[in-house]
């Protein structure tokens, strides 16, 4: 069955969880669907990603019917290999976003839980509707967060607050995901404000856009003089380019810009 939709217009990739009959919650084919999806747009032309949801939320998390079918599997083989660098299947779920080169919107809307919480953080900016419910939601089955969001939230919260939600599983509205981190903002129409921004981001340059998140994501893990020179190699290779020029050229000149 399909649990992934790939659309891809004027250099924007839009990729849409489509189980809405199980508010896209997350089997096995769906974590395979959502790697493949990220590898594929990663191969295709896009200079941004939009990242949604179909139907009453983003992700209601892992399919509660999938709890059997681990419990019968050996948790050593099924979560311990890494499949994918550093990473298994099941976080390569979230930081297949952070690993492509242009920047992941995602729009999340009614509820986004779990595994649809963690899928989520890999996005750059999140937009977040009014009604928005987040949690993380695997203390509620015994069990901790074990798909990447370990390595993404300290990014984004404060310890104590990773702690009550992680501890308690208890869902948060959109105000408090906001104060906490988890939201970039909340807006009435996510996937528009989505879908603009990643519009609005497919008209820059491409070499910048790609050196800026490249430069961006470093900042979080390097130290500060690995950062300042980053800095400086990506401006020498940005300087007098043909993007930059571009850029300039359509800025003197009042109209957009044409990359090739």
């Amino acid at each position: 069955m399909s649990r992934v939709s790939i659309q891809i217009e004027d250099h924007v990739a839009h990729v849409t969880l489509t189980r809405p009959d199980k508010i896209n919650a997350f089997d096995a084919d769906m974590i395979d669907a959502v790697i493949a999806a990220g590898e594929e747009v990663n191969r295709a032309d896009v200079r941004a990603v939009v990242l949604s949801g179909e139907g009453r939320g983003f992700s209601a998390g892992l399919d509660v019917m999938s709890f059997g079918a681990l419990a019968m599997q050996d948790p050593e083989g099924l979560v311990m290999p890494r499949s994918h660098g550093d990473a298994n299947a099941y976080q390569q779920v979230a930081l297949v976003w952070q690993d492509l080169p242009v920047p992941v919107i995602a729009a999340l809307h009614g509820v986004c839980y779990g595994a649809g919480l963690q899928c989520a953080m890999g996005a750059d900016i999140r937009f977040g509707s009014p009604d928005l419910r987040m949690a993380i939601m695997e203390m509620k089955w015994g069990l901790v967060p074990d798909m990447g969001g370990m390595v993404l939230w300290p990014r984004l919260m404060r310890a104590d607050h990773l702690r009550r939600l992680t501890y308690t599983a208890q869902p948060i509205e959109a105000p408090m995901a906001l104060d906490y981190g988890l939201l970039t903002e909340i807006v009435a129409d996510p996937l528009s404000a989505a879908r603009d921004l990643a519009a609005e981001i497919a008209g820059k340059s491409p070499s910048a856009i790609r050196a800026a998140k490249r430069l961006t994501d470093l900042a979080w893990r390097a130290d500060r003089a690995e950062v300042l020179m980053a800095e400086s190699r990506e401006q020498t290779d940005l300087i007098g380019k043909p993007d930059m020029m571009e850029t300039i050229a359509a800025n003197m000149a009042g109209r957009k810009p044409v990359f090739k």
